[in-house]
């Protein structure tokens, strides 16, 4: 066991007791897609959450109109103060094509919403519903720094399941990437992306005024989103992050539209503009081929380590990965990030009334 510290503040795992937090003033964002419907991971992230006594749940459920009734019946078993945002409404999408902020949906835009709502609390807690290995324990050690001067908090776990090391898209394409940056120019904004053990993970806990400033991109790339806010806002005074033990949910395929290559397009562009919006300017003709250069250094050491625990490793597989990380590393296009609630040209209100218009109808 170790108790390193970061250039962020870092809370180990050290004692059987979560520690007291400020649940009755948190508001838990969990973003929900058709699939986990019914899954052991889900009901079991719910049944978690209704042991806990936080100030209201709100899902944000990515799911056809068909399948909507049929999840929020499901969601209904649990007792829980939960709310159910659908963000796939025929209103919802009217509201926003009104306020110019319609386009493609995606995991950031369900977040932002729910955001919106979240935020009227003193506290917000997100987290993902694939979890198999979750504990209502991960709530508690969220936002239990919130109430002790920290206004950002991200989890970090070790990705390690059946002997393997999973992670992939973090460990293979993310931090190699950061590390490449920081060879030539080691700013600020680069040493913060870089301070976090696992920055793309779906877990993290976040003041409601902060949660109000954050711009969401509409996919995949909402995790480098939020950081580029918590730097400018939190910086790294006011960040920490906290030990969530061992992760355990769903993997995903490296192609795909919904695979790690896809994944990584998204975060590839969201990570470059947030250095470029803080004055580093990658040279993007020799970027890819040194990222390369870092992620085999990357492999090699995994391979070490995977060897060192008696674990399966794929080095040449994970090689491949890396070939095809590497063709997501262009310069960001234009930014579509979503405004922060504080600037936004509509209310969390009218999103609530619009989306219990949506869920009324497809009740009916």
């Amino acid at each position: 066991m170790e108790y390193v510290q970061e250039r962020i503040t870092t809370l180990h795992d050290f004692s059987d007791e979560p520690p007291a937090a400020p649940t009755r003033r948190t508001a838990v964002v969990v973003p929900m897609t058709g699939r986990e419907y019914r899954t052991d991971a889900a009901a079991n992230v719910f049944s978690s959450l209704a042991t806990l006594d936080v100030a209201t749940v709100i899902v944000a459920l990515r799911a056809p109109r068909e399948r909507v009734g049929t999840v929020v019946g499901w969601l209904s078993e649990f007792d829980l103060d939960m709310e159910v945002l659908w963000c796939g409404g025929r209103r919802l999408e009217a509201l926003l094509a009104e306020r110019s902020l319609d386009g493609e949906g995606g995991k950031g835009r369900d977040v932002w919403l729910a955001l919106g709502l979240a935020s009227d609390h003193e506290f917000v807690v997100v987290h993902d519903a694939d979890a198999l290995s979750y504990s209502a324990a991960d709530v508690s050690k969220l936002c239990a720094p919130l109430a002790d001067d920290f206004s950002f908090v991200k989890g970090y776990y070790a990705r390690i399941e059946r002997k393997q090391l999973f992670g992939r898209l973090f460990r293979l394409f993310y931090a190699p990437l950061v590390a490449t940056l920081r060879e030539r120019r080691d700013a600020p904004v680069l040493a913060y992306l870089g301070a976090f053990r696992y920055a793309l993970a779906g877990e993290f806990a976040l003041t409601g005024d902060l949660a109000r400033e954050l711009r969401l991109g509409r996919g995949w790339g909402l995790e480098i989103d939020t950081l580029e806010t918590a730097f400018d806002s939190a910086g790294f005074a006011h960040t920490a992050q906290v030990d969530l033990g061992v992760d355990v949910h769903d993997h995903r395929a490296v192609s795909g539209a919904d695979g790690l290559a896809a994944m990584s397009r998204e975060v590839g562009r969201a990570l470059l503009r947030a250095v470029e919006d803080h004055g580093v300017v990658p040279d993007y003709d020799t970027l890819p081929t040194r990222y390369e250069r870092t992620a085999a250094r990357f492999v090699r050491q995994y391979a070490a380590d995977a060897a060192h625990n008696g674990f399966e490793y794929d080095a040449a597989g994970e090689r491949e990965q890396v070939g095809e990380y590497a063709a997501a590393i262009t310069a960001p296009a234009t930014d579509d990030r979503l405004p922060a609630w504080t600037d936004a040209p509509l209310s969390p209100r009218e999103v609530r009334d619009v989306v219990q218009k949506d869920l009324t109808a497809v009740k009916d």
